[in-house]
């Protein structure tokens, strides 16, 4: 019995350490697919929120990741005083999600907004 338990300790830390993996390499792959973006055309507002918007998508998958490895850390270890970490990181995360996916539904609205006028504008132009 002892030998399982030490195998489910053993799997969950592995899955937990490959969460917080996959939440870098989220962050690294936003910032790689961003970056370019904001270099090349950091004068062109409507671009600039475009790439806020692939950039905070990246994060907020980052973030949900970060949230399944807090839960996989507070299984091996369940004290009352790891299970309010938990509360407080996950109600922390939930809103910094919440916020972040407001904000980049604002900024895709406006991005699709602004594209429709310039559109607008060129037909009316020929």
């Amino acid at each position: 019995m002892e030998s399982i338990k030490e195998i489910l300790i053993y799997i969950s830390q592995s899955l937990q350490l490959f969460l917080e993996f996959l939440s870098v390499i989220c962050v690294f792959v936003g910032l790689v697919k961003s970056l370019p973006t904001a270099i090349t055309n950091v004068k062109n507002q409507s671009i600039l929120h475009l790439m806020r918007t692939r950039f905070g998508t990246w994060l907020a998958l980052a973030l949900e990741f970060q949230l399944a490895a807090d839960i996989l850390a507070t299984t091996i270890n369940p004290s009352m005083e790891e299970l309010i970490k938990l509360a407080i990181i996950a109600v922390i995360r939930t809103f910094l999600n919440y916020f972040l996916s407001k904000e980049l539904d604002s900024a895709e609205s406006n991005f699709s907004v602004a594209n429709k006028s310039r559109s607008a504008a060129k037909h009316g132009e020929k």
